[in-house]
C-alpha cells in the first residue's frame, strides 16, 4: 500500500464533510481503546444549544448538543484514562489519593451533564457517589 502525497490527502474540512467518516473513525477508536460507546438521551438528539449573551446586540452562539455530548464524554473517557494512570504510577499514596481527589472533584463539576446521557451507567458521580 503506498501513501498519497500530502498534496493529494484531502484537508481536514474536506475530510469531516465525507458522510459517515467522523462516525467511522470515532468507532473504530472507541474499539481499538476498549471505551464502550455512549448516546445522548433520544429526547436531546439533533437538539441545539443556544448561548446568549447577557448583552443586547451581541451574537448568540448555537451549537449542536450532539457536538457538547460528545466532547463531554471525551473529557469523561480523558479521566478515566487519567485515573488508570494514577491508580498505576510509582508514586507515594498519600500524592495518589490528593490526585485521585481531584479526579473526584472533576467527575462531580461535570454532574451537571448527566442530563444528557441516555444510559444511567455512563453519568458522572462525584464524591457522593450519585449526580
Amino acid at each position: 500500500m503506498s501513501e498519497a502525497p500530502m498534496s493529494e490527502l484531502p484537508d481536514a474540512e474536506t475530510a469531516a464533510e465525507a458522510p459517515g467518516l467522523e462516525a467511522l473513525l470515532r468507532r473504530i477508536l472507541r474499539e481499538e481503546a476498549g471505551i464502550p460507546p455512549s448516546f445522548p438521551a433520544e429526547k436531546w438528539r439533533g437538539g441545539e444549544i443556544v448561548l446568549r449573551p447577557g448583552k443586547p446586540g451581541l451574537q448568540e452562539k448555537v451549537l449542536p448538543i450532539d457536538t457538547l455530548f460528545n466532547k463531554v464524554v471525551m473529557v469523561r473517557n480523558k479521566l478515566r484514562v487519567l485515573e488508570q494512570q494514577v491508580n498505576g504510577a510509582d508514586i507515594p499514596d498519600t500524592l495518589k489519593i490528593k490526585l485521585q481527589g481531584y479526579i473526584t472533584g472533576c467527575y462531580g463539576s461535570l454532574t451537571s451533564f448527566n442530563v444528557l446521557f441516555a444510559d444511567d451507567t455512563d453519568r458522572f458521580k462525584g464524591s457522593g457517589g450519585k449526580d
